[in-house]
């Protein structure tokens, strides 16, 4: 017999780059699926943001990711980022789509006493690389 599995999307409104974090929804998800131990997969439906697992105590660490990344790949009207050829959508878009490339559109996370197994300061983070605001798909997915 296959594992019953539960799954729900949610939404996440984003008003620019930045961490937004979503461990709140993810643990009423995981209470309410009923179910006592599984392995929570978290994915993003979209090519311009990300996934993390940071620190959710010292909103200093999500400011300095968000400055790494701003450095690493600067917007593309940056003379730095003159190599680039996706220009359609504005000078955020190809650098969104790289800084999800570096990062993870899937986590997965295990789950016992229907509770995420997260270290004490970890949170699930959605990380927005883009300029303007976005209602982001999140799928929750918790399978046996």
């Amino acid at each position: 017999m296959i594992d019953a599995m539960v799954q729900q999307t949610i939404s996440i409104a984003t008003t620019g780059q930045g961490l937004y974090e979503f461990t709140d929804a993810a643990a009423d998800f995981v209470t309410r699926s009923g179910r006592d131990e599984g392995l929570l997969t978290v994915f993003v439906r979209h090519t311009s943001c990300s996934l993390v697992i940071q620190e959710n105590a010292d909103p200093d660490v999500q400011a300095d990711l968000k400055a790494f990344f701003a450095r690493i790949v600067p917007p593309s009207d940056d003379p730095s980022m003159a190599w680039i050829s996706h220009r359609m959508e504005g000078p955020d878009d190809m650098p969104a789509h790289i800084k999800a490339a570096l990062t993870l559109v899937s986590l997965s996370i295990p789950v016992s006493a229907r509770r995420m197994m997260l270290g004490t300061w970890q949170g699930l983070y959605l990380f927005e690389h883009r300029d303007r605001p976005h209602a982001r798909e999140v799928v929750l997915h918790l399978g046996g």
